[in-house]
């Protein structure tokens, strides 16, 4: 330790602070798991973290405190997002630890023993996870995909048939909510059929994030009624947000790629848009539809 320079010094602390961070991390998240099984690795992972940092502790001779803030976020990540997400990201940001235990290994020989674990013991445990909410990522995916194509089509269309923002997105509004009840219909005949344990709970999956995508979609025409092109605009753009959020949680929670099928997404919903707004102009131009 003596041997350190004071930059390796500052990444000794900095490193038992996350190692304790981490542990009151996974240990508060643990508390709220209903499942056992996943309360018992996340408690696993947590002991370990705890090692690591006495670990530390001892080569620096000096106790840590953790870093309440990121512990508080982390707790509010999880309470909206789920445990596997938020897990999964905070070790995805460890990219800047492994760099400081390369550095630190050739002062501290049991850096490399904590970076194997952190390495690989973790991202073992983490693959065992099974949260429910991730069982119903094929419901929420027909739900968010169907809405983000047809209802884009069709405001789309509406945009250009119509002049009224109003009834747009009035016109909207009714035309997303009886899809909706339609695809989480779907849902529950399919889900039944396919033996789903919980059909019901994928049907409201379903429903739920048609209702949501929905009310993102049409709320532009709703609040801005004196230029429908700009409500336009602004839907766009919230349809390329909602597919990369979306896209960006499943990237994480079920270590997906993102690049592509974030792209995919993005050309058939803004695909079907473009045809739909030309059969809009086409429709206006040819019943001379001024509304």
């Amino acid at each position: 330790m003596n041997q350190a320079t004071k930059k390796q010094k500052k990444m000794m602390i900095a490193m038992q602070r996350g190692e304790i961070t981490e542990y009151y991390v996974y240990l508060n998240i643990a508390k709220k798991v209903k499942n056992e099984e996943n309360r018992h690795i996340l408690e696993r992972i947590a002991h370990q973290e705890k090692s690591h940092y006495e670990i530390w502790t001892k080569i620096r001779n000096a106790p840590a405190k953790p870093r309440r803030l990121v512990v508080l976020y982390y707790r509010v990540l999880a309470f909206i997002f789920g445990y596997t997400f938020t897990l999964k990201l905070m070790e995805k940001k460890e990219g800047a630890a492994e760099a400081a235990y390369r550095l630190l290994s050739s002062i501290v020989p049991e850096v490399a023993r904590i970076a194997a674990e952190e390495d690989v013991h973790e991202k073992e445990l983490l693959a065992l996870l099974d949260e429910e909410r991730l069982h119903y990522v094929g419901s929420i995916v027909l739900g968010l995909n169907d809405a983000l194509v047809e209802l884009t089509g069709a405001i789309a269309g509406f945009t250009l048939a119509f002049s009224d923002a109003k009834m747009i997105g009035l016109t909207a509004v009714i035309t997303g909510i009886a899809a909706s009840i339609s695809m989480a219909s779907s849902e529950y005949l399919s889900s039944k059929a396919d033996n789903h344990p919980h059909p019901l709970k994928s049907s409201l999956y379903t429903g739920v994030a048609y209702i949501i995508t929905v009310i993102i979609l049409v709320l532009p025409y709703l609040l801005i009624q004196n230029n429908v092109f700009l409500s336009f605009t602004i839907m766009i753009v919230s349809v390329i947000l909602i597919i990369f959020f979306f896209n960006f949680y499943i990237s994480i929670a079920k270590d997906l790629p993102f690049k592509k099928r974030f792209l995919q997404m993005v050309a058939i919903s803004l695909g079907v848009s473009l045809i739909s707004f030309g059969i809009g102009w086409l429709v206006k131009q040819v019943f001379g539809l001024d509304v």
